[in-house]
């Protein structure tokens, strides 16, 4: 007869087992779909922010360089918006094509060929 303050001989097991569905359902399930544009969002967000941040280093230099104090950095703020903006549209593009590639026609719409 086992003393009573030893646990039992399975219990070890069924606090592991018990753990583990624990943490099976407390961890997050996400796809390799979710994964992906998580990263894509934060490659476009870097873009925006490395864009803005590059133009007003450039425009710094300017201004450090050619002594036109204000002008240098506000031009390179806009050109660099303006740049990292046009390049996160255009890889968003890119990547909605893809995207629409990859899923295929939608069921249930005709094609434009088909005559009524």
């Amino acid at each position: 007869m086992p003393k009573s303050d030893e646990p039992p001989r399975e219990a070890p097991h069924s606090l592991q087992a018990r753990l583990d569905a624990f943490e099976a359902e407390r961890t997050r399930k996400s796809s390799p779909v979710a994964r992906l544009a998580v990263g894509q969002g934060y490659r476009f967000l870097g873009e925006v922010v490395g864009g803005v941040l590059g133009g007003a280093g450039f425009g710094w230099l300017i201004d450090r360089f050619a002594h036109t104090t204000p002008l240098g950095l506000i031009c390179g703020l806009l050109i660099g918006t303006g740049l990292s903006v046009f390049v996160a549209v255009k890889s968003a593009a890119k990547v909605n094509n893809t995207a629409t590639e990859a899923a295929g026609p939608l069921p249930g719409v005709p094609d434009e060929d088909e005559d009524d």
